[in-house]
């Protein structure tokens, strides 16, 4: 991006002109321009001017393999000289797709029946959601539709998977939510607990009002409950350890599914092959993407157990067909990915590898929690955040919230780590295959990072 007023590269100055970039402000980007990234290595990008970055954020969650693995590239090459493309329609089929499906069932954290594809996580959830809605159909239950998601979780961006998303700047403008979708609480402890409240008690009251909204809406017409193990975009927020089973009590309590977002937890990035497992939850499906093929080719996939499964097969038989697809759910390109992907993650340990450095990864952050700019520090395996606040222990969020925590993560950038801010948490979620000194060198400017935005909030009147 174009520094302290100069003139926009070539590349800068034909993107502006050419591409509207999401969740970007296109007033001010036009102004600065891109940054334009031209290769990338390991868990290293290098710009158009070949300075050289850390990664932080595996891209958008989903490197986990970093760049430039010899052997996905060679998958890849293999299967577009073998079949560049093909569908699942019509009961048509290649070996990547079937391959795949056996792979992940294999590992699920539940008992799968069926693998559907999609291309990414936001299909994925759009099609749980007509999944939940087809199912009930197919068990007479028709007036049962409605989703519960949570406030600050994230599920994607088309119009049913956004209106799921329970972050304002993902309904402001757009008309979402859509009716049928409602938000229960955030299971964010230290922001929502209450004075005196232990984390056990939290979690009890959170499933209490999750009861309340169901019993207010009828549980006639609830149909399912969406949560990611780990809110990512809301900011990398961590349950409490018992919040899932106490949730999961009032799901099985109204015949509720319970959908379990994997789209950035799933693949080893929480230290087990599912955040599901690290955290404790008992899905009747799974939405998966981004690690699925290490992000080296759009792919997703949802999973679902055997009655929800034996319900929809009936159904399409009595209807003549199964009317829901894409073009390109199953890419024979994503499939074969995959199918490596998911070889390379169990032949390397890359499950074993995220368990030896979350300790190390843990270590780093907690380094920082007494810093007076950090209200906490959390993680979960390799990924975590950094929550800014001008005063800790009340939990207190900035007057203009977003502008500290864009101001820290530009001040990473200076020193060559690409991190991102979401809202005033700096969040971290590096390749997985990254080294201890990796990590060393991701961590080694956060210190004087926070400094320089510690003295520029307490000189812009941002510490209150």
């Amino acid at each position: 991006m174009a520094m302290d007023g100069a003139p926009l590269t070539n590349a800068q100055a034909r993107d502006v002109e050419a591409l509207l970039h999401p969740y970007t402000n296109g007033v001010q980007h036009r102004k600065v321009g891109p940054h334009v990234i031209e290769a990338g290595e390991g868990v290293y990008v290098y710009d158009e001017s070949g300075k050289r970055f850390v990664e932080g954020m595996a891209g958008l969650w989903c490197a986990g393999l970093g760049f430039g693995d010899a052997e996905l590239i060679d998958a890849a090459r293999e299967q577009m000289g073998k079949l560049p493309y093909y569908h699942l329609f019509g009961g048509r089929s290649f070996e990547p797709a079937i391959e795949l499906a056996e792979k992940i069932k294999e590992i699920a954290p539940f008992e799968v029946s069926k693998i559907i594809y999609q291309s990414s996580g936001s299909e994925a959830n759009d099609t749980q959601v007509k999944l939940a809605w087809y199912y009930n159909n197919a068990r007479g239950k028709t007036e049962k539709k409605k989703i519960i998601s949570r406030i600050r979780g994230y599920h994607g961006v088309t119009i049913v998977s956004a209106s799921l998303t329970g972050l304002p700047y993902n309904h402001t403008k757009f008309d979402l939510p859509v009716s049928g979708i409602l938000h229960a609480g955030t299971p964010h402890f230290w922001r929502e607990g209450r004075d005196g409240e232990s984390e056990d008690e939290f979690s009890t009251r959170l499933a209490a009002e999750l009861e309340e909204l169901i019993l207010r809406e009828g549980p006639d017409t609830v149909a399912a409950f969406i949560a990611e193990p780990v809110m990512g975009a809301g900011g990398v927020i961590t349950p409490p350890a018992s919040y899932f089973a106490k949730i999961a009590a009032v799901t099985k309590k109204y015949d509720m599914l319970f959908i379990d977002d994997e789209v950035i937890c799933g693949f080893g990035r929480t230290g087990n092959w599912f955040g599901a497992t690290t955290f404790g939850m008992e899905p009747t499906s799974m939405s998966m993407a981004k690690q699925l093929t290490a992000a080296y080719a759009p792919l997703s996939a949802v999973a679902i157990n055997r009655d929800m499964a034996e319900a929809i097969e009936a159904q399409s038989g009595e209807v003549g067909t199964f009317g829901h697809g894409f073009t390109y759910g199953g890419h024979p390109l994503g499939c074969a990915i995959g199918v490596k992907t998911l070889e390379i993650y169990q032949r390397r340990d890359i499950v074993g590898h995220v368990r030896k450095l979350a300790p190390v990864f843990r270590a780093h952050l907690d380094r920082h929690a007494d810093h007076p700019l950090v209200g906490e520090a959390r993680a979960a395996g390799l990924m975590g955040g950094l929550e800014l606040s001008p005063d800790k222990a009340s939990a207190a969020t900035f007057r203009e919230p977003g502008k500290v925590g864009a101001y820290l993560m530009n001040e990473m950038l200076k020193h060559g780590v690409i991190l991102r801010a979401i809202g005033d948490t700096l969040a971290f979620c590096p390749p997985m295959v990254i080294t201890e000194a990796e990590l060393d060198e991701l961590f080694g400017p956060l210190g004087a990072a926070l400094d320089a935005t510690h003295a520029w909030a307490k000189a812009e009147g941002h510490m209150g």
